[in-house]
């Protein structure tokens, strides 16, 4: 695969799942959290803005993999 293209491959996903993510952190948030104290909405936010990480390192890790020789 092309290196541009694997890019704008890799560009396209994180955006997606930035999105993504955030729509459905923030939509659990405002359904089970209505009814919670502060600490809760602290710690649940600190939890779901840190865990996009993971899947954002995988995309990351792919982009960054060398393409394999050919023979």
């Amino acid at each position: 695969m092309p290196i541009r293209l694997k890019k704008l491959i890799g560009t396209v996903l994180l955006i997606v799942l930035v999105i993504v993510y955030a729509l459905v952190a923030t939509t659990v948030a405002v359904a089970q959290l209505s009814e919670s104290g502060p600490l809760v909405h602290l710690a649940f936010f600190l939890f779901t803005g840190i865990l996009w990480v993971v899947p954002a390192m995988g995309i990351i890790k792919w982009l960054i993999i060398e393409p394999r020789p050919k023979p």
